[in-house]
């Protein structure tokens, strides 16, 4: 009436300068239902339910190739006469039905050449002055005990029996455990810097896969040198088993990154199924694959940690010998890795 302007406030606006935090907003319709979906009888029914089968799934996943282990078809390298080939020969497969499968060769000489390059577990010499086991350590404890085993036999039958090692382990690691305390390592190294690159970084795909890649490298250095200068369990050639670390764990990373942007956060749990729960129990990092049931040993080698298992008792043992098949293998994986992340960059765009 005096001329002053009126403002019409509405009675629930809130008071200049009040933060949004603090204004009272009901919830809508939407988180109503969420909140009754988690409190849905059937959501808890199906959690209890759901991870008992989980956790038999995972020890399935375990146990069964763990408890089905065991010498089968061996390849073991045997030379000497022709009659005392196949008079050992058929002690063994007495001894052991379908344990041993026998290679001939010449010479011991020749046989030693064939356990080197990784195509016999191991060998028995037959010569004059007695028999010389040729066992390769750095192939599988398991392998090496068996031949040892025979050795035994032979040696209670009256024999002069010698024992060579032609791939000895350190002597600091004589259970040569080194590899499987690796295979966790691998695993995690891998799967953590994926799914801290997928959800904490959000910059471009190619500085993902180079980040990838460097935290790959500079892991494979460090474990490497854990194992070879602080505890003495490794004893070869240090920059190429640093390499061979290296390729394991990024081609674990780049599968889980490209599983991650391509999928999400449930790209992240397929990469930890198919890594941890597939991939480690049928790497054979302990024993080698061979001494696993087939076919899953073989399935384990076309896998990023069986590969990676292979290669690395390769290199650390057999100066490279037998690992031109899981070089591929890791290079295969790194590039479905790549792929698969690039795949996901480009979904994004198209959705946005």
């Amino acid at each position: 009436m005096n001329g002053s302007p009126t403002h019409n406030t509405p009675v629930d606006s809130p008071a200049p300068g009040t933060p949004a935090s603090d204004v009272a907003t009901s919830p809508g319709p939407d988180a109503d239902q969420a909140a009754a979906q988690r409190r849905n009888p059937k959501m808890l029914i199906g959690i209890v339910l759901g991870i008992p089968v989980v956790i038999c799934l995972m020890l399935l996943a375990f146990a069964a190739p763990a408890l089905n282990s065991g010498p089968k078809d061996l390849p073991v390298a045997v030379s000497g006469p022709g009659p005392a080939v196949e008079q050992i020969t058929t002690m063994m497969s007495t001894a052991q039905p379908g344990a041993i499968e026998a290679h001939t060769y010449d010479s011991a000489e020749a046989a030693a050449d064939a356990i080197r390059n990784r195509e016999a577990v191991g060998g028995i010499a037959l010569g004059p002055e007695g028999v010389t086991i040729q066992i390769a350590s750095g192939a599988g404890a398991p392998y090496a005990q068996m031949l040892r085993g025979i050795g035994t036999q032979m040696a209670s039958g009256g024999q002069q029996v010698t024992y060579e090692d032609l791939a000895p382990l350190s002597e600091k690691d004589a259970a040569g455990a080194s590899l499987t305390i690796l295979a966790l390592p691998l695993i995690f190294g891998g799967m953590a810097s994926a799914a801290a690159l997928v959800l904490g970084y959000r910059g471009r795909v190619t500085a993902r896969v180079l980040a990838a890649l460097g935290i790959a490298l500079l892991g494979g250095f460090v474990a490497t040198a854990i194992l070879q200068f602080g505890f003495g369990t490794l004893d070869g050639d240090y920059l190429a088993t640093s390499l061979t670390v290296a390729a394991g764990i990024a081609s674990i990373s780049l599968v889980v990154l490209g599983l991650g942007l391509l999928l999400g956060p449930a790209g992240i749990g397929l990469g930890a199924v198919l890594m941890l729960f597939i991939s480690n129990p049928l790497s054979g990092m302990a024993t080698g694959p061979l001494f696993l049931p087939q076919p899953w040993g073989a399935i384990g080698q076309y896998l990023p940690l069986g590969a990676s298992g292979t290669a690395l008792r390769s290199v650390a043992y057999f100066d490279g010998a037998g690992a031109t098949h899981a070089w591929i293998v890791l290079a295969c994986w790194m590039l479905v890795g790549i792929a698969l992340a690039y795949a996901g960059a480009r979904r994004t765009r198209t959705r946005a």
